[in-house]
């Protein structure tokens, strides 16, 4: 069952936006209600998000991506349509029961960081934790840890301004990770950073992830940043839903030409991994230790250099036991897009 469910979410700006949905509903397209005084934003979405996935929301600037993610907290309403949280709807959840669910069960990390300036690191990442009324000595307890975790031991003391905008993120990482919520939204929150600094979180959040397997629901404009870090992923485009697959779906299996010029310059071999190329292990043939086969979620371009010049296919592990193998023609087929 989704934890989070998203039905016909539909949002103008304007003057009279029930007005102007109207006018939508009778056909006129997004140029022909601007025209009336009225934004389209979203068009009818729906999604449902699974505990424990990373579920990313990719767009271009205008796409609707940030202001779908207001609805996942709340802070916009539409003019039609329903978001869920488990058995809560927060579209019609009144102001005191919405405000204690954002403390209860989401975090947020931003784009331009949201840190308190006058505050120290420590107490940045405890925040979450006083708003919620947990006691002073736990909540410091708590926020070292998730502060080593990420790799800040020794600058608790330090103010944001002390900080890079990498460790900057990573307190605001920390920040929600120490809230205990079982969904964390992520708003745009690596797209500020050096590209050798981004690389390394989104590293860290895939870590970090396999072992606590929260529910994330991340925005980015950025296609290779969401192919990586992404269970599924869902293409926005003038507030439409494309296309919501895995990796492996939107690159091999575009719905339309909008998702296939999406993902045509897209480097294939850092974004597929290798059980997109599996095949079965043949029947009857010993199969090799498992510590000598490939890893089924290593990238192609990890195991394309064990692969060329080689006429064997490689066995391929899942946990402790060997699941299939992988020969370098299956590879080269998966690397050249369609015509």
């Amino acid at each position: 069952m989704a934890l989070i469910e998203v039905r016909g979410l539909t949002t103008l700006f304007g003057p009279r936006p029930q007005a102007g949905l109207a006018l939508w509903r009778q056909g006129l397209d997004k140029a022909a209600l601007l025209a009336h005084g009225h934004v389209l934003a979203l068009q009818s979405v729906s999604l449902d998000i699974q505990p424990g996935e990373i579920f990313v929301i990719m767009g271009l600037s205008g796409s609707g991506k940030s202001t779908l993610v207001r609805h996942l907290n709340g802070l916009q309403r539409p003019t039609a349509g329903q978001v869920w949280i488990g058995e809560d709807e927060l579209t019609v959840l009144p102001s005191r029961r919405l405000n204690a669910l954002r403390r209860q069960r989401l975090a947020m990390v931003f784009q331009r960081f949201g840190l308190l300036a006058h505050r120290s690191v420590l107490d940045n990442v405890a925040f979450g934790l006083e708003l919620r009324g947990v006691a002073a000595r736990e909540r410091e307890a708590r926020a070292r840890h998730w502060i080593e975790r990420v790799g800040l031991q020794g600058w608790e003391a330090h103010r944001p301004a002390q900080l890079s905008g990498g460790m900057q993120q990573r307190v605001g990482l920390a920040r929600a990770l120490c809230s205990d919520t079982d969904i964390i939204l992520m708003d745009e929150a690596f797209s500020a950073l050096d590209p050798l600094i981004r690389s390394q979180l989104q590293g860290e959040l895939l870590s970090l992830q396999a072992e606590l397997g929260r529910t994330i629901v991340f925005i980015t404009h950025d296609l290779d940043e969401a192919l990586r870090i992404g269970s599924r992923v869902a293409i926005l485009r003038d507030g439409a839903v494309l296309q919501v697959g895995t990796p492996r779906e939107l690159l091999l299996q575009p719905t339309d030409a909008h998702v296939a010029a999406f993902v045509a310059d897209v480097n294939r071999a850092r974004a597929l991994r290798v059980d997109s190329a599996l095949a079965p292990w043949p029947a009857g043939q010993p199969a090799p230790a498992p510590e000598r086969a490939v890893d089924a979620d290593a990238t192609l371009e990890q195991v394309l250099p064990r692969l060329v010049g080689r006429q064997a296919p490689l066995a391929v592990r899942r946990g402790g036991a060997v699941v299939g193998q992988v020969a370098l023609d299956e590879v080269r087929a998966l690397l050249v897009p369609p015509e």
